[in-house]
């Protein structure tokens, strides 16, 4: 039986924009650094940083998602790709010593670092539409049976 109820929008709501804020961040804090400083500012490493919030705001939406019966394999399959490239790539980075600064960040080893730490961050987007379409699912409003004709 789907639960479509208050605790179910709730959890689909702070899920969301949890899952939201770390790309967000990113984005508006680039942004403000940009305009207030005159030059541009980009941390990549910002949306791996909050992963907490995000890990978090993921799990709401799975909740929100089983109880709703809607979107769970989305927001369950992105979350876990987003959960094993961050773990992947800071695995490779230690590894290959670019996380303590033992090696140059060069190569296909930086570079292999760097596009999973791109793919996460989509990942994350994937995440945060999963949830939109979630709560668009939750707020939908019942068809009548003329309109349904």
């Amino acid at each position: 039986m789907e639960k479509k109820g208050v605790f179910t929008k709730i959890l689909a709501i702070i899920g969301t924009v949890l899952v939201w804020f770390p790309i967000l961040a990113h984005v508006l804090l680039s942004v403000a650094a940009s305009i207030t400083e005159r030059v541009f500012r980009f941390d990549y490493l910002m949306p791996a940083e909050l992963f907490p919030a995000a890990l978090v705001g993921g799990g709401l939406l799975i909740w929100a998602a089983l109880r709703a019966r809607s979107r769970w394999g989305l927001i369950g399959w992105g979350l876990g790709i987003a959960a094993g490239l961050l773990v992947g790539s800071q695995a490779l980075a230690v590894v290959t010593g670019l996380a303590s600064g033992e090696s140059e960040p060069a190569g296909w080893w930086w570079a292999l670092v760097l596009a999973s730490l791109v793919v996460y961050s989509l990942t994350l987007v994937v995440i945060g539409v999963g949830g939109v379409l979630l709560l668009h699912d939750l707020f939908k409003l019942p068809r009548s049976p003329a309109e349904s004709r």
